[in-house]
């Protein structure tokens, strides 16, 4: 089983980041060459892997991701490029939330489409629940390239770990590579549900706020075993493996 985030080399965080991308685009997730899943090196400097401009997700190696800044710019030559205005959301995150060793950001359409509605994530639902006091929402402000956006975007999420980017998608943040994941999953399910659960006619069934809360708490102690996302995480990994021979 994959070690802990504070005990992972940066070889070691190669190999698991490139899986997470792999990950995404098996699981139809990707955007062609757009989106970014960053995560934090080891150390005191603000240094993050993150994938280089133009290749798509499966084209991503343990070799070929970058170290950028907090700025998303190159800290280690490469023969690759960054894409800065793709690490304004995740630069400003990582820098200001130290509980975080991870961010991914993806527009799939469930996300994208619910994310178009005034009405928020509904927490009606299994996974849905599992969110409840986890989300923020920021307001379409255009394309993620401005400076003067990230404080912005920053306090909308404050201490939560789910920002809804309205108009747009989502991003998500964890302590590390298997809990992001397990919670991007979390989101991207509960999207799928939600929209599916508008195309049948009636109403949904409501839950108590006591039981959303108490679905959430549940789910947070699930969180604090990190074994039980790392476990999720590799036995993902290995079936993709299984499933695409060019992964492994």
């Amino acid at each position: 089983m994959t070690k802990p985030f504070a005990e992972m080399t940066e070889a070691e965080l190669r190999v698991q980041l490139a899986d997470f991308y792999h990950l995404v685009s098996y699981l139809g997730w990707t955007e062609l060459i757009f989106n970014h899943i960053s995560v934090r090196l080891p150390g005191d400097a603000h240094a993050y892997l993150v994938n280089p401009l133009g290749l798509h997700y499966d084209e991503v190696t343990p070799e070929n991701l970058l170290v950028v800044g907090v700025d998303g710019k190159l800290l280690r030559d490469s023969p690759y490029r960054p894409n800065p205005a793709g690490f304004a959301l995740h630069g400003a995150i990582h820098e200001h939330r130290p509980d975080v060793g991870c961010v991914a950001h993806t527009h799939t359409t469930p996300i994208s489409a619910i994310v178009m509605k005034e009405a928020p994530i509904d927490h009606d639902n299994f996974n849905g629940a599992q969110l409840y006091g986890r989300v923020g929402y920021h307001d379409f402000e255009g394309i993620t390239i401005y400076d003067e956006e990230r404080a912005r975007m920053l306090a909308s999420l404050g201490d939560k770990h789910v920002l809804v980017l309205r108009n747009h998608g989502i991003a998500v943040c964890e302590a590390d590579i298997p809990l992001t994941f397990f919670l991007l999953w979390t989101v991207q399910r509960a999207a799928e549900i939600q929209c599916a659960a508008a195309g049948i006619p009636g109403p949904n069934v409501r839950l108590p706020e006591e039981i959303k809360r108490k679905c959430a708490e549940d789910a947070q102690r699930l969180k604090e075993n990190s074994a039980f996302a790392t476990l999720l995480f590799d036995a993902m990994v290995r079936k993709m493996k299984r499933d695409c021979p060019q992964f492994a």
